[in-house]
């Protein structure tokens, strides 16, 4: 894999920054002003502006102690947009620093659901869409085979999404600005709900979100009083994958701020799910896929210094349980002897450096 020149590590970084700033200023009006409140011992921003004949609407911000929130609001008024310079450093990290950009109809899903507030609420981009945004964390560039999708995951936890005290406009009409041709797909349990909605040419955006009771439970939709009428879909390990997310910029029109997992997560996930895609009629073809993607991840992040970080996340998923043992070892084992070797070998000296026992980690 070949590194990112620095020049443009720093580029996007700026370009993060102010592409947050001016979503910012977009999503809170100058009329309008922050509060804060207390819910469950933990302090939240709010925005609050007036409504016409009286009263006001309140908006759910974010909490208190993410430092990057309070910082935009205590510097609310002089925040200003600068979309022509930001698509600008959007085009010169495509075009010189080689660096993916989704397909316009997918960046116009994402950017749309951005603007009606999936990710101020704490919403995470998760598969393949949000897996072309590591190329930029990571300052590497990843091979395009392992970039490609047909559609788009967003998830929440539902714990969140209960608590914020704010939602989403519908999200049929939301996906309808995109195309029109979008169309709710009932639940398969329950044709109330839906967790999935597809247009004419078979794209779906699907809604997600982590199962940590009984297997039985994910057969029924989760109702998510944040996701404009959309229900999610409960699935298991999906809330070690969106545990403490982290912000990215996808790399379309002029920057679309984003939430993604963070990269180490996302690795050690795919190993996990990428031994139990067995009930997909394409099953094979996504686990093929899952473990692909988490290689190249961990080869990357190996490469660029970040195995600490990867020993780290892999810590916790072993500890999880005997389950999630037994996936990662069957994925482990479908590598290449010498993938094996250096995985096992660059994660044996991370959980070292960590205070663990490699033996006791599956990694002598």
């Amino acid at each position: 894999m070949q590194r990112i020149d620095h020049t443009y590590q720093v580029l996007y970084s700026e370009l993060a920054q102010r592409t947050l700033d001016a979503s910012f200023t977009s999503d809170f009006p100058i009329s309008g002003r922050f509060i804060t409140m207390e819910s469950r011992g933990r302090r939240y921003w709010y925005f609050d502006t007036a409504k016409e004949g009286g009263g006001k609407n309140r908006r759910y911000v974010g909490p208190v102690d993410d430092e990057e929130i309070t910082r935009r609001v205590e510097n609310f008024k002089d925040l200003k947009s600068d979309a022509r310079a930001r698509r600008k450093i959007v085009s010169t990290l495509v075009r010189e620093a080689y660096l993916p950009r989704p397909e316009p109809f997918v960046g116009e899903i994402v950017q749309t659901l951005a603007i009606a507030g999936f990710f101020r609420l704490r919403g995470v981009l998760v598969g393949t869409v949000a897996f072309q945004c590591y190329p930029a964390i990571l300052g590497m560039r990843l091979p395009n085979a392992a970039l490609q999708t047909a559609d788009a995951d967003f998830a929440q936890f539902h714990s969140i999404s209960a608590a914020v005290g704010d939602a989403l406009p519908p999200v049929l009409d939301v996906l309808r600005k995109v195309d029109p041709t979008f169309r709710v797909v009932p639940h398969q349990t329950d044709s109330r709900q839906s967790t999935k909605f597809i247009n004419r040419s078979g794209y779906a955006v699907e809604f997600l979100t982590p199962n940590t009771g009984s297997v039985d439970y994910g057969n029924h939709p989760a109702s998510m009083p944040a996701l404009g009428g959309a229900s999610a879909q409960p699935l298991r390990f999906l809330d070690f994958l969106i545990h403490q997310p982290v912000r990215a910029v996808m790399l379309y029109a002029s920057g679309v701020p984003i939430l993604v997992p963070a990269p180490e997560r996302y690795a050690v996930h795919k190993l996990i799910v990428g031994s139990r895609r067995r009930n997909d009629a394409d099953g094979t073809a996504k686990s093929r896929k899952d473990r692909l993607q988490s290689r190249i991840l961990m080869e990357a992040m190996i490469e660029s210094r970040q195995d600490e970080a990867l020993a780290d996340a892999y810590m916790e998923a072993w500890d999880r349980g005997v389950a999630w043992k037994e996936a990662i070892i069957e994925s482990m084992r479908s590598y290449d002897e010498n993938t094996q070797r250096l995985l096992k070998d660059c994660l044996a000296k991370g959980v070292a450096r960590l205070g663990g026992e490699p033996n006791d980690y599956g990694l002598a």
